[in-house]
This record gives C-alpha cells, sequence and structure tokens, in this order.
C-alpha cells in the first residue's frame, strides 16, 4: 500500500482556502509485530483510529510540537497505517506559504515552550496568521519557507502547509465530499499495478480531460520508487518500509534517529 501512495494527492480545504500535495514519500508501520509501530503494544486512545476501518486518517502530535497524519490500511481490528512524510505542494501554494511562515514565527515567539524539558502542550499547534505580527515573521527569517520544494518536505511540514491537526483525526479520505482526502495522481499505479484513467477527479472534485498527456508520459517513463529505513525510530529501524520517488528534491533528508537529552 504504501508505494501506490506514492504520486497520489493529499488535499484539504479549509475555510481559508484549498491547498493540495502531491506524495513523493511515504513510510509503512504493521501493528503488533512492528515494535516501531504505535499499536505495538495495543490499543490505546491516541491509537484506536489504527484499529478501525482503512481509508481514514491517524494523526498524532510528536515532540510536543508537530502533527503527522498517516493513511489507516487494513481492515478493522487489524492496525496498520503509512506515514505520508512529503510532497511537492501543487494546488494553494500561497496559502501554504503563510500557513508555514507563520508557524515558524510561532516557533520563534513563544519562547515560553520549552521542548528539551519535555513540554508537550500545543501552544504553538494551530496559530492563525492573523496572529502573527510583521515582527514577528521578520525574526522567523523568510528564507526558512523560501524554496517550494521545502514547503511540505517532511512529515510535520506536510501538516503545517495542509493546516491538518488532531481535528482531521479521523476523517475518511475516501469520501468525496470530505474536506480532507486523498486522490490519484497522473498515472499513479492502481492496486492492481495499472496507470490510473483519464479523467481523474482534480483536487476541486471536478473531472479533468488534462490528465491524459501526464498519463500517457508516466505510462511510458513511470518515475522510479525507491526504499529505505525508516526515520526517527530506534526498533525495527533496519526495516525498509520507507518509499519515495527516486530523486524528488521534495523528499526529505535521512538522518539516524538520536536519542534526546533528558
Amino acid at each position: 500500500m504504501a508505494p501506490a501512495l506514492l504520486g497520489c494527492v493529499l488535499a484539504h480545504e479549509t475555510a481559508d482556502g484549498l491547498v493540495a500535495v502531491e506524495l513523493t514519500e511515504v513510510e509503512a508501520y504493521t501493528g503488533a509485530t512492528d515494535p516501531a509501530s504505535h499499536a505495538y503494544r495495543g490499543m490505546t486512545g491516541r491509537n484506536a483510529i489504527m484499529f478501525g476501518p482503512p481509508g481514514h486518517a491517524y494523526v498524532y502530535f510528536t515532540y510536543g510540537m508537530h502533527f503527522c497524519v498517516n493513511v489507516v490500511c487494513q481492515p478493522a481490528g487489524t492496525a496498520s497505517a503509512v506515514l505520508l512524510r512529503a510532497g511537492r505542494v501543487v494546488a494553494g501554494e500561497p496559502l501554504a506559504r503563510r500557513r508555514r511562515a507563520a508557524r515558524r514565527a510561532a516557533d520563534v515567539r513563544d519562547v515560553g515552550v520549552d521542548a528539551a524539558a519535555g513540554v508537550t502542550g500545543e501552544v504553538t499547534a494551530d496559530v492563525p496568521a492573523a496572529d502573527i505580527t510583521a515582527a514577528d515573521v521578520t525574526a522567523a527569517g523568510a528564507s526558512a519557507v523560501r524554496t517550494a520544494r521545502d514547503l511540505a518536505r517532511g512529515p510535520a511540514r506536510l501538516c503545517q502547509a495542509l493546516a491538518i491537526t488532531r481535528a482531521q483525526n479521523g476523517a475518511d479520505f475516501c469520501v468525496p465530499a470530505s474536506p480532507l482526502r486523498l486522490l490519484p495522481g497522473p498515472g499513479t499505479p492502481s492496486v492492481d499495478g495499472t496507470p490510473s484513467v483519464d479523467g481523474t477527479p482534480s483536487v476541486d472534485g471536478t473531472a479533468r480531460d488534462d490528465i491524459a498527456a501526464d498519463d500517457a508520459r508516466r505510462r511510458q517513463v513511470p518515475p522510479a520508487i525507491s526504499a529505505g529505513p525508516r526515520v526517527g525510530v530506534t526498533a525495527a529501524a533496519e526495516v525498509a518500509w520507507r518509499f519515495w520517488l527516486t530523486g524528488d528534491p521534495t523528499v526529505s533528508a535521512y538522518r539516524l534517529h538520536k536519542r534526546r537529552a533528558r
């Protein structure tokens, strides 16, 4: 399921507008057999969505700072999910930039947040852009979100750009009217390995006729997919269940996990 999600489009429509991201990097986690999975030790209040029906969003808060979003993949009762790690913004880039700049400014402004001390409050989780002053943005540094490739490069940035928080936990990705939805991209392989057909819905729900050229191109030269170790885990760190579009500049940099100082 994980590599099949590459090239799909994750779209989130809010009162501020629509932002959509084409997925370029994902990471798979099974449940009871995977010591790196949140579901390894059974169901809790935090991970209950993973044990529910497939096609739903599992959103969690981490390091007292960031949200991450996953796609639940197995039938109800069997926990498994794919973390959406990175992507390319394909719609709503100006809004995505404002959100990323506002979050960066909020991190600079909220000096009371001490992540190293283990604070887990959600003070900077979802700060409206209207609450950020020009001085805050200047202090944060515009260069932090200058390049398009960095807007959704990494699971936390992806959620920031799409305004995904715990409010989206449990959302059904597969309902066409859902504000948060997953759509096949042009030429995205289906579960049977064939590319998606012409007329794939666009991010606004309408049928696209202009997808044929991209479909044809991707059928001729399908994107290469790489696999490697997962990021930020200590248990089963060698398992090569991270998948990404080979050479894509929006893929996050791989770093070995290091235990945080207490």
